[in-house]
């Protein structure tokens, strides 16, 4: 299977979710250390021209380190603490750029992990750089690829003209106000994971953008 252009891909979402929500219609704050990172090393040549094994092949990669250590970080709750982890959506915990359909499948490695964590009480927050008219959309989906979804933030306007990085540390901020601790941050980008305010960060492959 080979990767869709990423225009080909934004007009199948936004058509998707345009009949979607018609076919609806009726019916702790502080700043962080710095975050210690786990990657996939990708060669120049790979990000050329990738295909769905081979992202698959190395997004596994990451993951095989993520759930040894969300297992060993969940077990190490302390009393009373309220555990969550923040995921990027597109090309991480969906297969934006490989799904062919509406609602699109989850990426697997990133699911598996996600469900022991859900399944341990860890909440799981989905920060992405989608617009806010995509919210309902993005939320149904994430339900059916088999999420449980703590909180969604999506960009308002005004977010459409800040700064991505400092959009998603500020989201990220905000889960902390809530009481949580961030055990770890999930995405494919830098501007996923930069800016602190989680335990621990692990970058999914994008091959030098190709994969938003």
């Amino acid at each position: 299977m080979t990767r869709r252009p990423w225009l080909r891909r934004l007009a199948l979402t936004t058509v998707s979710a345009a009949a979607l929500v018609s076919l609806a219609a009726p019916a702790e704050a502080a700043t962080s250390a710095p975050a210690s990172t786990g990657s996939a090393a990708v060669t120049a040549s790979a990000a050329a021209d990738v295909d769905y094994d081979t992202w698959q092949r190395d997004c596994r990669a990451v993951m095989d380190q993520a759930l040894p250590y969300l297992k060993q970080r969940i077990a190490a709750a302390g009393s009373g603490e309220k555990q969550a982890v923040v995921l990027d959506i597109d090309n991480t915990s969906l297969e934006t750029d490989f799904g062919f359909s509406f609602p699109q499948p989850a990426n697997q490695p990133v699911l598996e992990a996600a469900q022991y964590a859900q399944e341990h009480g860890v909440a799981l927050f989905f920060v992405t750089a989608r617009p806010g008219i995509l919210y309902a959309p993005t939320e149904y989906n994430l339900d059916q690829a088999g999420y449980e979804v703590s909180g969604l933030y999506v960009r308002g306007f005004l977010d459409l003209f800040e700064d991505v990085a400092a959009y998603k540390t500020a989201q990220r901020v905000a889960i902390e106000s809530q009481g949580y601790t961030i055990i770890a941050n999930i995405g494919n980008s830098a501007s996923d994971l930069s800016g602190g305010h989680a335990e621990k960060t692990f970058k999914l492959p994008d091959y030098d953008g190709q994969l938003s």
